[in-house]
């Protein structure tokens, strides 16, 4: 395998992405990105733009010796991802709202643990 792949795996690895979705943010068929993935297939110039546009990082980001990557946890709180690709303006709010309901309901879950130990003591 090249650079190129052994980085993406590592990517997809540390990233816990599928490569169903990679192909389908791609647009590379998933039999091809399989194997262009398990090095029976070289890629190209072309499928190396479209896996790494695909994964949001640039082709030089893959081909780095020194690849870092940044640990899941340090992602923003307002990113979210659809897995049918970009949202609609009407689902980026569905999304805004559900995550506000999901802090909403960490915050009494919180209160009862604090109060819950409160009336222990």
């Amino acid at each position: 395998m090249t650079r190129f792949t052994d980085n993406v795996n590592r990517y997809l690895s540390a990233m816990k992405i599928r490569q169903t979705y990679l192909s389908m943010q791609s647009g590379i068929d998933k039999n091809k990105l399989s194997r262009i993935l398990t090095g029976v297939q070289e890629e190209s110039g072309s499928d190396m733009e479209k896996i790494a546009r695909g994964l949001g990082k640039s082709v030089a980001y893959f081909l780095a010796d020194d690849m870092v990557i940044s640990p899941m946890g340090t992602a923003k709180a307002d990113k979210i991802a659809f897995y049918a690709g970009a949202p609609a303006e009407k689902q980026a709010g569905i999304a805004r709202d559900l995550i506000e309901l999901m802090e909403t309901l960490d915050l009494v879950v919180s209160a009862k643990t604090r109060f819950k130990n409160i009336a222990e003591e």
